[in-house]
């Protein structure tokens, strides 16, 4: 094919301006993400060590720890921060429950995979979403082996309740479209020494969290079990631990009723 030369040279002009224009677009792009008028991070105290333990042995698979974490942060149809799955595989316990949030991990490969850090690992062991920075790639999602995040394809229906407040990294809303949510432990909660949404709905106390430096986590109905008991002697375990996420969830074992569970021997 012959191309004249000031075809040529037309040609390479075009291509210059077109690379110069997506250059100016990326560069306000980045000047939006990394600008340093963006929220800062939430604060977090460094003598705490936040973790959730799940008696699985006491979950009846009602969801009201699901139907509690709707309510408190107005979650977006379609998604569940925390779900409970009827798990049939065990034939030794039989069909049991469980219950499944974000795990919070010590080594949370979402941290690492996104590239503008909307996500990131709070010193009280909280994994935390900004939906400020977040620009919607989701490679965040890919990366959690455990399904633990939901996105927002289209704006999220709202509620007067829901838009009174500013947007919050801590409450995760008001919701938008483009946009990774998750659940976040209810860091506000904490603050004021409660538990977080979902174990203080768990009517069967099979929910317990608390502060791993202090050895003690507590449920619904006022029982506090020394978390060392049950982790260190290998009592309770946690999801794929052969990935080296480091899950700051634990789970006791599903009722077997040759033997009493970990939180019924301890309390004998």
């Amino acid at each position: 094919m012959d191309v004249s030369r000031r075809g040529f040279f037309g040609f390479l002009v075009r291509g210059a301006a077109a690379l110069v224009a997506v250059g100016a677009v990326s560069k306000a792009l980045a000047s939006r993400i990394f600008r340093e008028e963006l929220p800062a991070r939430s604060i977090a105290p460094s003598n705490q060590r936040w973790v959730m333990v799940i008696d699985l042995a006491k979950c009846d698979g009602c969801r009201d720890c699901t139907k509690a974490c709707r309510a408190m942060h107005f979650v977006p149809p379609m998604q569940d921060w925390i779900k409970v799955f009827e798990i049939t595989d065990n034939p030794t316990a039989g069909a049991y429950w469980l219950a499944r949030p974000c795990m919070h991990c010590d080594n949370p490969p979402c941290v690492r995979g996104c590239p503008v850090g909307a996500t990131f690992k709070r010193t009280d062991g909280i994994v935390m979403q900004d939906n400020d920075r977040c620009i919607g790639c989701r490679n965040c999602i890919a990366q959690c082996p455990y399904g633990a995040r939901s996105f927002n394809w289209a704006d999220p229906p709202h509620t007067a309740q829901e838009m009174a407040r500013p947007y919050s990294m801590e409450y995760m809303y008001p919701h938008r479209k483009g946009t990774v949510e998750k659940c976040g432990f209810c860091p506000h909660h904490l603050r004021e020494g409660k538990l977080p949404a979902c174990a203080s709905a768990c009517t069967m106390g099979a929910v317990y969290f608390g502060d791993e430096l202090e050895d003690a986590v507590t449920n619904s109905k006022g029982e506090t079990i020394q978390f060392t008991k049950i982790t260190k002697r290998g009592a309770a375990f946690r999801l794929m631990e052969e990935l080296g996420t480091e899950p700051r969830v634990y789970y006791l074992p599903p009722a077997n009723r040759k033997y009493p569970s970990p939180v019924e021997k301890q309390h004998a």
